[in-house]
């Protein structure tokens, strides 16, 4: 067993969260007055954005009307993060979700095996938080073996400083380690130190651009529900588990591709 450890991302990774995120972004404008509503179409667009103060910025960078009014920007999209994070815990226990297909199934089997378990997102800590609680009734330590989060990486995603910080907390080489992530910048962060990367899309990321992953399925699948790999990719199982990431492991340390479909190359 090449497989060392497993690193997660949250949002849209562990759970479908990213929705619920929009809709407290929502109703924090319309709670403080904004002439702002973010539509899905919005969101999609702005998840290439990591972190949810970076997409306030950037939205207050294009309203110049607002701009002119604000004599402390900083302190306006400090005040409105928190406002929105506040709602966003508040809608996830209200909306009683569940984790992704395969996701509390790949815990249990990495637990059992002895693989050290990480998480890297963007997130905040009480976010995190929240959102075990809600689902598992568990706090992050009581999974997860190191824990990065956006209160104590300040460069997000695209940056690989999450997932460096994750590695040196494990005691890991990233040739042992695969990252489980939703989006770009989330696959490009892993990518940046050398890991293999399994995406599990959902409506937000579904069309990101996500060269050099290793899989990419829609989610990580469970024996009664099989997952399915995108157009280009090739899975053999019906999930995602210990041993199929050990083959990504494997193929990352050969500099080969193990899932991608290769073209057909026409005779004569």
């Amino acid at each position: 067993m090449q497989l060392k450890g497993i690193i997660f991302d949250v949002d849209g990774t562990i759970a479908n969260t990213e929705e619920i995120h929009r809709q407290a972004f929502n109703q924090t404008f319309k709670e403080c007055g904004l002439n702002w509503r973010w539509s899905v179409a919005d969101y999609e667009r702005l998840l290439l954005i990591s972190g949810g103060r970076e997409r306030l910025r950037a939205c207050l960078k294009q309203d110049q009307a607002l701009v002119g009014k604000i004599s402390d920007p900083a302190g306006f999209i400090k005040a409105l993060h928190i406002k929105k994070s506040e709602h966003y815990r508040a809608l996830l226990v209200a909306a009683d979700i569940d984790l992704r297909p395969g996701i509390l199934r790949l815990i249990r089997e990495a637990t059992a095996r002895n693989i050290l378990l990480g998480i890297a997102t963007s997130s905040s800590r009480a976010n995190l938080e929240t959102l075990l609680n809600s689902t598992l009734g568990a706090a992050p330590e009581d999974l997860f073996d190191m824990i990065v989060t956006g209160d104590t990486v300040a460069d997000k995603k695209p940056s690989p400083l999450a997932y460096q910080c994750a590695l040196a907390g494990l005691g890991l080489a990233a040739a042992g380690c695969v990252a489980i992530e939703d989006t770009y910048n989330g696959n490009q962060a892993a990518l940046g130190v050398g890991l293999g990367c399994v995406i599990t899309t959902h409506q937000y990321t579904q069309n990101n651009d996500f060269s050099g992953a290793a899989l990419v399925v829609n989610h990580l699948g469970e024996p009664d529900k099989p997952c399915t790999a995108a157009h280009g990719y090739q899975c053999a199982r019906n999930c995602v588990d210990i041993d199929l990431l050990d083959e990504i492991i494997t193929c990352n340390q050969r500099g080969i591709s193990p899932f991608i479909e290769l073209p057909e190359i026409a005779s004569g």
